[in-house]
């Protein structure tokens, strides 16, 4: 009789966090690992078990994961009782989707206050992919990115932003002068790098630029993505300000006109009616606007 193949809970808890945060940078940040660490522990997963536990590369689960998920957080449920312990009261369980760079650049550093202010709420994070509106699973509150209309959703307008055209020093000098950046002939001398979440319109309609919207060009559905790319020469990208301050502080990216541009774009809150009847949703969406009015994170 053969030994049964029982995964290592290293790899258990691995496989849990990825599939409920669906990215690899949140979930080694949520185990303390490395994101290669979390990699390597789903590989050894799926040899293990003979199975694909992820369909894409956007860590949507695969038939057989979406199977094996459930069985897996009633098994870590169970380890986490302590023999003859009296069970301790459940803490209020609170599941937000959010993006991706909003996730990294406004809420991570932040997320310690919440914790501190409601330790009887477990929070639990889940990456949603806003241009597609893929959320990982079924979330209590929501956090949207787009012109404010959500159907079958209470919504809350979060948070709006500025845009100003980027890119790095190095493509700046290989560029040449593109001044300003609000000329026809500037941007015809510009690679641009695209993405539906930003649209270069906005910044064309302000300063009466007539090129139409470009349609060819490296593009991204993800903001911290396009500005990457930027960083790594692919061209000229447009950067809100505040949720990209980051790659300006750091001197990746530069801007290449003072002026700036309201997007079209704002964050929202969003949950189904009645969620806010419940007392870890409405804490939640009272903390996270006034977290967010701290201009830095302590």
């Amino acid at each position: 009789m053969s030994a049964p193949r029982i995964p290592p809970i290293q790899g258990l808890l691995a496989f849990e966090a990825l599939a409920r945060l669906r990215s690899v940078t949140l979930a080694a940040h949520e185990l303390n690992v490395t994101p290669s660490a979390v990699s390597h522990r789903i590989r050894q997963m799926e040899v293990l078990l003979g199975v694909k536990l992820f369909a894409r590369g956007d860590f949507s689960l695969s038939p057989a994961g979406a199977a094996y998920i459930a069985r897996v957080r009633e098994a870590i449920a169970v380890l986490q009782q302590l023999p003859g312990a009296t069970p301790a009261p459940s803490a209020a369980r609170l599941r937000v989707a959010v993006t991706p760079t909003f996730s990294r650049e406004l809420l991570l550093p932040r997320i310690a206050r919440f914790r501190e202010a409601y330790p009887d709420i477990e929070l639990m994070l889940q990456v949603a992919i806003p241009v597609h509106n893929v959320m990982a699973e079924e979330a209590d509150i929501e956090l949207r990115f787009g012109s404010g209309h959500f159907p079958e959703r209470e919504s809350m307008h979060l948070l709006g932003d500025e845009v100003c055209p980027v890119c790095s020093p190095e493509y700046l000098g290989e560029a040449g002068a593109l001044g300003d950046f609000s000329t026809d002939e500037a941007v015809a001398r510009a690679r641009l790098i695209r993405s539906p979440l930003e649209p270069w319109r906005t910044w064309f309609r302000a300063c009466g630029i007539t090129q139409p919207e470009p349609t060819v060009g490296s593009q991204f559905n993800d903001l911290g993505l396009v500005w990457d790319a930027a960083v790594a020469g692919f061209g000229v990208a447009l950067l809100r300000l505040r949720l990209g301050r980051a790659w300006l502080d750091s001197g990746r990216l530069v801007r290449l006109s003072p002026r700036s541009v309201p997007s079209p774009h704002d964050y929202y809150l969003c949950w189904r009616p009645g969620a806010l009847e419940r007392w870890e949703c409405a804490a939640f969406v009272d903390w996270l606007p006034r977290a967010l009015a701290v201009p830095d994170a302590a």
